[in-house]
């Protein structure tokens, strides 16, 4: 069925070191977002250097919180390789971890900077999906975060362009590309924040929206994947983490809309 072959997960090497597309798909997400969001925050009045003064403290820490995570979940074989767990660039980081560590490092910058934090993450809210659209194509390049094998009647009837089916055929088996619907999904979402700039939303209920949205995506999705990390038994991790964060955004967003009565909306400087 298919006519091209694998693509080639290193991008180019420089001497000893080689660079690979998922790196350089990651920076690609953390770019653009970082020019949406920066656009967006001046035009609501905020210091042009605020993001770039946030950055510099919430992107090595998501990144560590990113391989906390990762390596907690795989304590299995971390407490007997000890050794492995600085070794970050051989791979095991963990969306979920870095979320939580930038969520908790913008929550103490603004506090500390006296700035609305919800008003951060609600204009953020679109650079982090954004980021992860982009960060998944890291993943097809790795050939990895994909499903199980896939039907025959899947292939026959698919609309999934060929050269997306031949990356996730790795020897001989075809896989679910569950990166492309993950990323097809928080596609949907970003269209959807996009119109709500539009809507006068109570503060803070941009960036909740988002936290259920792509929660209730990766709820369903990560059930079809086959490199989970698990919690006891058969308890995926992500899932779990999925529904306490709808869980979070629905009673947060009950509270600040019918309890706090907020009438601060996301337009509002």
């Amino acid at each position: 069925m298919f006519a091209l072959l694998a693509m080639n997960p290193i991008a180019f090497e420089l001497g000893p070191f080689e660079v690979r597309w998922y790196g350089i798909l990651i920076a690609l997400g953390i770019v653009l977002a970082f020019i949406v969001v920066q656009k967006e925050m001046v035009k609501r009045g905020m210091h042009q250097d605020f993001l770039t003064d946030l950055l510099i403290w919430a992107v090595p820490i998501s990144i560590i919180s990113a391989r906390i995570y990762y390596v907690i979940f795989s304590w299995d074989f971390y407490k007997d390789h000890p050794e492995q767990i600085i070794r970050i660039w051989e791979g095991g980081i963990a969306i979920h971890g870095a979320l939580i560590g930038a969520f908790i490092t913008t929550y103490v910058y603004t506090k500390r900077k006296g700035i609305s934090f919800w008003k951060t993450v609600d204009i953020a809210a679109a650079g982090l999906l954004i980021g992860q659209i982009i960060g998944r194509w890291g993943n097809f390049m790795n050939q990895e975060a994909h499903g199980g094998p896939v039907s025959e009647k899947f292939l026959e009837t698919t609309i999934i362009p060929d050269w997306i089916m031949q990356q996730m055929t790795i020897e001989g088996v075809t896989y679910h590309p569950t990166f492309l619907y993950e990323s097809t999904w928080n596609i949907v979402g970003l269209i959807i924040i996009l119109l709500f700039r539009k809507v006068p939303l109570k503060r803070g209920e941009m960036f909740l929206f988002y936290l259920a949205w792509y929660s209730a995506g990766r709820f369903f999705i990560e059930g079809m994947r086959t490199d989970s990390l698990y919690v006891i038994g058969e308890l995926r991790a992500a899932q779990l983490v999925s529904v306490v964060a709808i869980v979070v955004a629905l009673a947060i967003f009950i509270v600040r809309r019918y309890v706090q009565k907020i009438d601060v909306t996301y337009q509002d400087k």
